[in-house]
């Protein structure tokens, strides 16, 4: 699976449950137990609430604070660790969630830098990976998963959604290979029509 180095994965504010979802939105892959994660954790981030940001600075002391971000004590993988922003972004204070690789200097401010440049964009818009990711997060754990024996070896272990076709019935589909009309299909409606942005 190829993924960007710092991605937003869900469009809209992440209430408590969906939060707590989406800090191991990976849990189903195949060798969940031997592989190290960092390459596909590392990078990603979604908004919360203020209650949701105050909630985990509460849970343990914080790894260290640096101005508007702290780092969860408790590590992902050996390398990746929660990290929490509370920073104001066209004069509004906003909370985000992101995964850290520690070990590379200067990764958190970084994805700070890269959520503002996204967050501050003029026009609401998401490019095609954003769509994907966010059907990814939003889809309940029972109509999504990884592709396995029975899928072409080429395609093994790449992730996988249900997509209800119609008069065509239930089928299981590669997330990357839906076509844009698959895609408008599974989005909620209020995000089905914003323009597409150019990655950046």
């Amino acid at each position: 699976m190829t993924l960007l180095s710092v991605r937003k994965v869900y469009q809209g504010i992440a209430d408590r449950r969906q939060m707590f979802r989406m800090f191991d939105r990976h849990a189903q892959r195949p060798d969940r137990f031997q592989d190290d994660a960092s390459a596909l954790y590392g990078g990603e981030w979604f908004e919360i609430s203020e209650a949701e940001h105050d909630c985990m600075f509460e849970i343990l002391p914080p790894l260290w604070m640096r101005g508007e971000m702290f780092a969860l004590r408790e590590f992902l993988t050996d390398r990746i660790t929660s990290i929490f922003y509370a920073l104001n972004i066209d004069g509004r204070l906003r909370y985000f969630h992101g995964y850290c690789d520690l070990l590379d200097k200067g990764s958190p401010e970084r994805m700070r830098d890269a959520i503002v440049e996204r967050e501050t964009r003029p026009v609401r818009a998401m490019t095609r990976e954003e769509r994907l990711e966010h059907i990814w997060s939003s889809t309940h754990d029972d109509y999504r998963g990884y592709a396995g024996e029975r899928w072409p070896e080429r395609d093994r272990s790449r992730r996988t959604v249900m997509f209800y076709g119609g008069r065509h019935g239930t089928t299981l589909k590669l997330l990357d290979e839906l076509t844009d009309d698959e895609i408008a299909a599974k989005l909620p409606v209020h995000l089905r029509y914003l323009p597409e942005a150019i990655a950046a």
